[in-house]
Formats: structure tokens, sequence, C-alpha cells
């Protein structure tokens, strides 16, 4: 019996130890991982980042300390604000591949826009120093395209050509779109096998905390960078907001000075205030209570009015549902005599036809025999008269 039991148990845990095998096995193939080629597209993508970051700011930080121009200095503020957004935006996708072929788009627009574009002119005699900045990144990325894939890079890049000449970027503000979409119609890629897996858990833990990461260093700087452009054209002179701050401080100590030398005549001066509007505040009083007063009235006659178009509409509805009511009595008398009249012309038809089947069913063939008789009588008679004469 011990035996037995043993065997029994052991059979039992191996059970038990095979169905959480199966469990652990079936969760684990719940959620496929990145492919290694994908998880380097994003690393490199996100690497980039920091080189893009700190090429536009330094060449727009050199155009600002060389001009006294304000538009000048507006657009080199716009170029690290509106260029750093969209990277974030480019490189935090959730397909890889989608985040580096739309930041290697945007590098392209961005040197199209600068060297020949609607942006050709916006940093004045200092315009080379945007060109050369936008075409070093964008030769930067393209290198380390290539080595993804040698094969794909030339038919990628007419790609990338062909969607840039016909998506320029068209003023400073960088607005532009993904360029996934049209790269995968390009391919003849179905959107559903675009994207297959999200990655694991941990591959997705480890994106949010790089986006988290990203925010947390840009947003201060974008914020200070646009705190400046509105300063920039706000027209706020310090002088001047100091000379009115200094003018206002003297005014009021001025103010408190004469109330504590006068106060005698700030109080009759308070007083006479007093006397004075108080008939003012009469009048308001009495004319909010007139206004009050006719309101109310216009009310009641409102209410009034709308109790005697309630009672007329259910009046006329009382009238109109009566005379349906009559309408359809009448209606209905009329359908039954049709319907009598109808059923007793069917009635005579069938009557007739039944004495006519009758007719033809049972006398017909009776009076055929009689007839048939007599015939054959007549014809027998004939023949015995003949013979009786002969």
């Amino acid at each position: 019996m011990k035996a037995v039991f043993r065997f029994c148990f052991a059979a039992v845990a191996a059970a038990l130890l095979n169905g959480c095998s199966l469990l652990e096995v079936k969760l684990e193939s719940g959620i496929e991982p990145l492919p290694q080629e994908q998880l380097n597209m994003r690393v490199f993508s996100r690497d980039f980042s920091t080189v893009f970051y700190s090429q536009v700011e330094s060449a727009a930080d050199l155009i600002e300390r060389n001009t006294d121009s304000i538009p000048v200095k507006s657009n080199t503020l716009m170029w690290k604000i509106n260029a750093e957004q969209n990277l974030q935006h480019t490189i935090f996708q959730a397909s890889p591949t989608a985040a580096m072929l739309d930041t290697w788009v945007f590098t392209e627009q961005m040197v199209e826009f600068f060297e020949t574009g609607a942006g050709k002119n916006v940093f004045s005699e200092q315009q080379a120093v945007a060109v050369e900045a936008s075409i070093k990144l964008r030769d930067q990325f393209e290198r380390t395209v290539k080595n993804f894939g040698a094969a794909k890079f030339s038919k990628n890049q007419e790609f990338v050509k062909q969607y840039v000449a016909s998506h320029p970027i068209k003023d400073m503000a960088f607005a532009r779109e993904s360029a996934f979409t049209d790269w995968l119609d390009f391919h003849q890629i179905s959107e559903f096998d675009a994207i297959t897996t999200f990655g694991t858990v941990p591959e997705v833990m480890s994106d949010i905390s790089d986006r988290m990461a990203m925010i947390a260093e840009q947003m201060p700087k974008i914020l200070g960078w646009k705190a400046e452009l509105y300063a920039l054209h706000s027209n706020i002179n310090a002088d001047e907001i100091q000379r009115t701050l200094t003018s206002i401080s003297d005014t009021s100590a001025k103010f408190q000075q004469l109330m504590a030398q006068s106060p005698e005549m700030m109080q009759a001066l308070a007083v006479d205030m007093r006397k004075e509007l108080t008939p003012l505040l009469a009048q308001l009083s009495a004319d909010t209570d007139d206004k009050l007063a006719q309101l109310s009235l216009e009310r009641q006659a409102l209410e009034l009015m709308v109790k005697n178009e309630r009672q007329a509409l259910e009046t006329m509805v009382a009238r109109e549902r009566a005379a349906a009511a009559m309408d359809l009595e009448q209606i209905s008398q009329n359908a039954v005599e049709v319907v009598f009249q109808e059923i007793t012309k069917t009635l005579k038809s069938l009557i007739l036809y039944f004495v006519l089947f009758l007719v033809v069913v049972f006398f017909a063939p009776l009076g055929l025999g009689v007839w048939l008789g007599k015939r054959m009588q007549i014809k027998k008679q004939t023949a015995t008269e003949l013979k009786t004469k002969a």
C-alpha cells in the first residue's frame, strides 16, 4: 500500500509540474520580442538624437551670437524648438523601422529647406551655418542607415528623395507628417504586416523609460527657448519696467505720507463721497426694483400666454382625435359592407358552379344513356319491321 501511495503521489506531482511548465511556456510564447535588428535600429535612432540636439543648438547659438537682427534671432529659437520637438516625434514611434525611416526623411527635409527650399534665407548672411549643420547630420545618419541593409539602401534612398521632393517643409514651424505609410505603399507592404510585435514587457518598459528621460531632459530647454521667443516679440523693455515700478512706488509713498499728515482731510473726503454717492445708490436701487417688478409682470404674462396656447393645443388635439375616430368608424363600417357584398357574390358564384358541376357529373351521363337507349330501341324496331316485310 505504501508503494502504491508513493507511486500515485509521484504521478500527481509530475502532472502538476508539467502543467506549470506548459503555463510558463504559454505565457512566454504570447509575447514576441523585437528582432535584434529592430532593437539596434531603436538604439541607434535614440543615440542619434543626442548628436542632433547638440549640433542644432551649437549652430543656432553661433548664428544668434553673430547677429543683431531680431528676425534672425527669432528664427534660431524656432529652429531649436521645432526641430527638436519634431525629432522626438520621429524617434519615439512604435516601430523602430518607422522611427529610423522617418528620422532619415526629416534630416533630408531639413537640408532641402535650408539649402534650396522656403528657408534658404531665414538666417540671412549666416545661412551657410544652418546648411552645413543640416548636411552633416543627414550624412552621418545615412552612413549608419547603410549598415542596416546595403542592398536596400539605394531603393530606400530613392524613396526618401521622392518623398522630400513632394513633401517639403514650408516654414520654420516644421509642420510635417510621418512618411512610414508612404514607405509601406512604396514597398507594397501591408499595414497589418508592418508591425507584428511591440516587444516583451522589459522592452516596452525600457522604451517608456527612454521617453520619460528624453522629455525630462528637453522640456526645460524648450520652455526656456519659448520664453525667450516670447520676450523677443513682446516689445518689453527692462528699463521701462523698472522706471514704471519706481514711479508707482514713489506715488504710493507720497499718498501714504499725505494720509499721515492730513487725517482730518481724508476723513472729510470720505464723508463727502458718502453723501454724494448715497442718492446715486438709492436711485440705482429704485430703478433695479422697477425693472424687477416689470420683469415679474412680463413673466406672468408669458406664463399665461403659454398656458392658453397649451390649452388651445390640447383642445385641437382632442377635436382631431374625435374626428379621426369617427372617420375610422365610418371606414370600418364601409369596409364590412363591402366585404359582405363580395362574400355574397362569391357564394352565389360558388352555388352556380356547384349546380353546373352536378349537372355535368350526374345528369349529363344519365341523359346520354337514355338517349342512347332510345336510339338503340328505335334501330331495333326498324330492323324487326324490315324482317317482317321481307
